[in-house]
């Protein structure tokens, strides 16, 4: 493989795993946002019991839904990605 292609690739791994850190951060801020206002009435020096309960659920949930509409996002993808090969494969 020639040099100019093993920086292309070395450059594709460093936007992937850039853009994976921005997700995963993203992902933190909206579930932090998003449970804070759901489980936390009146802020204070400590959560009591039920508020622990409620943030522990909340942030399950989050993830739970978060990584199910991510792997419906990837799999749209693919499936566009492969009919978009089928019909450069029938045009040529």
């Amino acid at each position: 493989m020639s040099e100019s292609k093993v920086e292309k690739g070395e450059l594709i791994t460093q936007v992937k795993q850039q853009i994976a850190v921005a997700n995963a951060q993203e992902m933190l801020s909206k579930m932090t946002e998003k449970c804070f206002k759901k489980c936390i009435n009146k802020p204070g020096r400590s959560l009591d019991g039920t508020e622990q309960r409620c943030i522990t659920q909340c942030m399950d949930r989050f993830m739970d839904t978060w990584n199910l509409v991510s792997r419906a996002y990837g799999n749209r993808l693919q499936r566009e990605q492969t009919k978009a090969m089928q019909n450069l494969d029938a045009i040529n």
